[in-house]
């Protein structure tokens, strides 16, 4: 497993029944995750001194915070030379997940190392980590999302971060309909990443189910691809899907059109003085030899 351990501004306190407790800078946040099904304790009993909000679920479906503590609408946290700004969402997100940053060393790092000008592809770009990390590294990237509201969010992550606004270029559009139109464009990218939801809709109500969708995809982004491409990144939290799937779909589409190798494995989050890790997704990974 890929561990992102070199946080200094976000921490993964303590696990238990269903619970996290997490500091986001000077916030601590109690949110649910399904995945944590062993018994540490009772967070909330624990921790009831240091809380400052807590994401609680509905019966009906989603939820809503309860803050116990004065907190912003919105702050800062950094991971070495990047800015994210973080909001209480939703349905419990925060507008990031730090477990990327994993992720986010390996392009920084191949991008750097590859000493040439790198155009990046990032799809379901969300609120922009990978984007920012590419462009932290000199890539430039195209961000895709078909939520406006995210795209514009990954726009003040560019700014907070001081990145060159010349080196991105933002498009609100459903995924695939974007890149079956940069195929008959002919535009080319060295590196994709994409981090496709399990269902969704695009922005004109296309509907993506990963388990019908993803392979067609990552063959139709096969064809944009330039002829000396860097790497092709899938990361995906899709439920009972393996990563071993991933590896595969790139065995059978990129790794036919160019030679190179595939890993594939878990990311996830080390919990602050234990030997536990909290598992977060999976990834399917092509690169070059370079």
């Amino acid at each position: 497993m890929n561990l992102s351990s070199n946080w200094i501004d976000y921490e993964l306190i303590d696990c238990s029944n269903g619970e996290k407790l997490e500091r986001w800078g000077n916030y601590y946040l109690l949110r649910p995750d399904p995945q944590i099904i062993w018994n540490n304790g009772n967070l909330l009993d624990k921790y009831h001194d240091k809380i400052t909000a807590i994401y609680y679920r509905s019966n009906k479906g989603g939820g809503h915070w309860e803050n116990l503590k004065s907190i912003p609408n919105s702050w800062n946290i950094k991971y070495k030379n990047l800015t994210f700004n973080i909001k209480q969402m939703g349905f419990k997100h925060t507008g990031l997940f730090p477990e990327q940053a994993t992720n986010w060393d390996y392009m920084i790092s191949k991008i750097k190392n590859s000493n040439r000008n790198i155009k990046v592809l990032n799809l379901f770009a969300y609120t922009g980590g990978a984007t920012i990390a590419c462009m932290s590294a000199g890539a430039h990237v195209t961000h895709v999302d078909s939520s406006r509201g995210m795209v514009d969010w990954c726009k003040e992550n560019v700014s907070s971060s001081n990145l060159d606004t010349t080196k991105v270029r933002y498009i609100v559009d459903d995924v695939v309909k974007f890149v079956q139109r940069e195929i008959r464009r002919g535009n080319k990218y060295d590196a994709i990443i994409m981090d496709p939801p399990s269902y969704g809709r695009g922005s004109n109500g296309e509907v993506w189910d990963i388990e019908k969708n993803l392979n067609y995809l990552v063959n139709l982004c096969s064809e944009i691809l330039s002829d000396n491409p860097l790497f092709f990144l899938i990361n995906s939290y899709t439920t009972g899907l393996s990563s071993v799937v991933l590896s595969n779909i790139l065995k059978t589409t990129i790794n036919k059109k160019y030679s190179g190798k595939i890993s594939c494995g878990e990311i996830g989050l080390p919990i602050t003085n234990s030997d536990l890790v909290l598992p977060c997704g999976i990834y399917g990974k092509w690169e070059s030899n370079e």
